[in-house]
């Protein structure tokens, strides 16, 4: 799945109620630690990015010093939409900088759906390819759920699978893999020495794509999280509670200066197009939070552009590094060609976990496993109601 239209028009807080609202420096955050990815307060997401490419390409080397093979990520593109065919051109070119093979399958729109399948499943059982990304949105006549649905849990390093989105909301469990805009909130964080645990956070938005994730990222972190959406009541003075503040709404300049509690952390995740006829172009991108009032009172804050937005592909290049070292160093393993042509894989995942990390057996049998539990829970319910 893409990231670059990573927010949606998703703006009731699910936490405990906030409490009352301090007076203005009554109550401010710590300023983070100094961080060479910092410009005074504001966050250098292409230094940041550049950094984990930087990291990736090394490792990338490394695997393929020892074991003479690299990771392979492979793009899936339908149609002849000019955004579509740019981002991936530039993930194309992201893999070659770090080292990591690109692979491809660019469909007429008039594919079908089970000619999309079809590439999918080779992919799957390619042993070469230890990535796959579905580039979206797809033509209209295409189930986008059944064709992501139909990715390799183990190589779904969009992390939008089913299973790894139920382990990243599971506590004690980790997903093979989590999205990548919101893990590159996580980084953008963390590489600051911005601490999670313990901090209040609020997540304006509620996107699958990076709201809801977010907030899942924050709470393992031991964040206590409250979600803001379009129904909030009073959603300046939630916000106004926040020591960090994850801006995903997709409303240009929602997160006014006068929300924002002294010292609190900003990552705007925000892209969106205002009219600038000083721009060639006509216009000027602008973040879900208004940058200079922000700014101004924030202790750390991400611009746009140059903030969240580099951070996405770098982490999926480093997502397709850890699937790459997972199977190149034989922690996990391809479909093995019986299963491929007893049609096993047309039903989902079909890679084996090996015992050494994860001892729930085949991804496969815990997605059967859950979906039992489920059938059994709503037989006891419905029953309770008769």
């Amino acid at each position: 799945m893409s990231s670059e239209s990573a927010t949606g028009n998703n703006v009731a807080a699910v936490s405990a109620a906030p409490t009352p609202t301090p007076s203005i420096g009554s109550s401010t955050a710590p300023p983070p630690a100094a961080s060479p990815f910092m410009k005074g307060n504001v966050i250098d997401g292409k230094a940041v990015a550049a950094k984990i490419r930087e990291e990736t390409a090394a490792k990338v080397a490394e695997l393929k010093a020892k074991y003479s093979r690299v990771p392979g990520l492979a793009v899936v593109i339908v149609g002849e939409r000019k955004d579509s065919q740019t981002y991936v051109r530039m993930k194309r070119k992201a893999c070659e900088e770090v080292g990591i093979s690109s692979f491809g399958a660019d469909l007429p729109e008039t594919a079908t759906q089970e000619e999309v399948l079809e590439v999918v499943r080779g992919f799957n059982s390619n042993p070469d390819v230890h990535g796959i990304l579905v580039q979206l949105p797809l033509p209209k006549h295409i189930d986008e759920q059944a064709v992501l649905g139909a990715i390799s849990v183990e190589k779904d390093v969009d992390g939008f699978h089913p299973l790894n989105i139920g382990r990243l909301a599971m506590k004690g469990r980790e997903p093979l893999f989590a999205p990548c805009t919101p893990v590159g909130c996580m980084e953008l964080l963390e590489r600051c020495n911005i601490t999670i645990k313990g901090k209040r956070a609020v997540v304006v938005g509620r996107s699958n794509i990076v709201g809801m994730p977010a907030a899942l990222l924050l709470n393992k972190r031991d964040a206590t999280v409250t979600i803001c959406h379009s129904a909030t009541k009073d959603m300046e003075s939630i916000v106004r509670q926040a020591d960090i503040i994850i801006a995903a709404a997709g409303q240009p300049q929602l997160v006014k200066g006068s929300w924002v509690k002294p010292g609190a952390a900003i990552i705007d995740v925000g892209t969106n197009p205002v009219d600038d006829p000083t721009k060639a172009a006509g216009y000027r991108l602008v973040g879900d939070a208004n940058f200079e009032e922000c700014k101004a009172v924030a202790g750390a804050i991400t611009p746009v552009p140059g903030g969240v937005g580099p951070m996405t592909i770098a982490i999926l290049l480093r997502n397709t590094l850890v699937s790459g070292e997972r199977f190149i160093t034989g922690k996990l393993q391809c479909p093995v060609a019986e299963d491929m042509k007893a049609g096993c894989s047309k039903k989902g995942p079909l890679s084996r976990l090996l015992p050494e990390k994860e001892h729930l057996g085949p991804w496969s049998l815990v997605a059967a496993g859950s979906l039992l539990a489920a059938g059994a829970l709503q037989r006891v319910f419905t029953s309770r109601r008769q």
